[in-house]
């Protein structure tokens, strides 16, 4: 029993570490950089912000990626205590190295080929269906977030449309998403709804029609209060929509992020320690990124801020929505993300929609080696790591 408990501490400190060191990663700190880099907000107050909404975005949106990583990835056996431990141990300690040395370790990647590597050493069975789903999207986001970028920056470039026109059709674009955005406390028995879904039921007993209407609705009138704004305070009105993108993406990266640290915790949860509420692990996951976030937060966001000064307000807000809009799909279907992905997706887009400045494909290249390595390393150490304490237990 007192082996155990001993287990047990050491896999909660394993996991507030490697919420820790989320807190504390660029991924945090990125949503923000833009916005300081345009001087629209001080270090330590983008700091402040990007610490509180990760942690409202843990608690809020953070069920499902949490319950992907804790249950599904592995099937026919759950992650005991020593899995578990193994799992967060070894992912919080090569995620903080990248984290201290500079890397963009990819975090999805790394404790996703952790949970796997000590799962499979369990003599679990691979869950290929779940690894399908993940795979794709880990595929297809250069995909879905570089194009995408590369459209909006045009735009907002060009000098044919202007951008009191284009950014009302932005803003009304990103008020759809966020009207449709799953959250906890909204749904009903521990289950997830919009603020879209709830609408609809207290106006139309949860008709089809009342939710298209009320969506319709909300984005018309995000773009006419945004054409008024954009044409009394041009400046302003931009400088708004990119601190509103910088704290969605904040908030996403809060939701999609928890669940790595906190999701191996979720089988201890149910089989040792009895039935504790996801909410409360969420607490402990966001607490643990708060802290990194303010922590470290202020060092990242002031180094990548000199880079997006370098980008624009133009060329940030192209960044910001299609990584916004990518990362909310990830965490609707409840799929392990790497920020560091999304967001290197966006600027390449961005970068060549305006001719090609600041792409390194020789970066690119040694990127992807580092992102398909992590999870590759992580797995073969879990693996390895799980049989050899496996047979030292034995041995004694």
């Amino acid at each position: 029993m007192v082996a155990v408990t001993i287990l047990l501490v050491f896999a909660a400190a394993a996991s507030l570490f490697a919420a820790w060191t989320i807190g504390a990663s660029s991924s945090g700190a990125t949503p923000f950089a833009p916005a300081v880099g345009a001087n629209a907000l001080t270090t330590m107050r983008a700091a402040f912000i990007v610490g509180t909404l990760g942690f409202a975005g843990a608690v809020l949106q953070g069920a499902a990626v949490t319950e992907t990583v804790g249950e599904g990835l592995i099937q026919g056996v759950t992650l005991s205590p020593i899995a578990a431990t193994l799992a967060l141990v070894i992912a919080a300690f090569y995620i903080g190295a990248g984290v201290f040395k500079g890397y963009p370790i990819a975090t999805a990647f790394a404790i996703t080929g952790s949970v796997v590597g000590v799962g499979l050493a369990m003599g679990g069975e691979p869950a290929w269906g779940e690894y399908t789903e993940i795979g794709l999207y880990w595929l297809l986001t250069p995909v879905m977030v570089a194009p995408p970028s590369y459209v909006f920056t045009k735009l907002l470039l060009s000098d044919r449309v202007s951008n009191q026109r284009i950014l009302p059709v932005f803003v009304a674009f990103v008020a759809v998403i966020v009207v449709h955005m799953e959250f906890l406390l909204l749904g009903s028995s521990g289950e997830e709804a919009s603020i879209a879904d709830t609408a609809a039921a207290t106006l139309a007993d949860g008709a089809f029609v009342a939710e298209v209407a009320f969506t319709v609705v909300v984005a018309a009138v995000m773009a006419l209060y945004t054409a008024r704004a954009f044409g009394r305070h041009p400046f302003r009105t931009q400088r708004r929509f990119l601190l509103a993108l910088g704290g969605l993406v904040a908030f996403t990266a809060g939701a999609g992020k928890v669940g790595l640290a906190v999701g191996p915790l979720l089988p201890l949860a149910d089989d040792v320690w009895g039935t504790v509420p996801i909410t409360a692990i969420l607490l402990f996951g966001g607490v643990g990124i708060l802290a990194g976030s303010w922590m470290l937060a202020p060092r990242m966001i002031k180094a990548l801020s000199q880079d997006y000064a370098m980008l624009g307000p133009d060329r940030s807000i192209g960044v910001l929505i299609p990584s916004f809009v990518i990362a909310q799909l990830g965490v609707f279907f409840g799929i392990p993300m790497s920020f560091n992905e999304i967001f290197i997706s966006a600027i390449v887009g961005t970068g060549y929609a305006a001719g090609g400045s600041g792409v390194s494909r020789e970066k690119l290249f040694y990127t992807t080696v580092i992102w398909i390595g992590s999870i590759i390393f992580s797995l073969v150490v879990g693996y390895v790591a799980f049989m050899g304490v496996e047979m030292a237990i034995e041995a004694l």
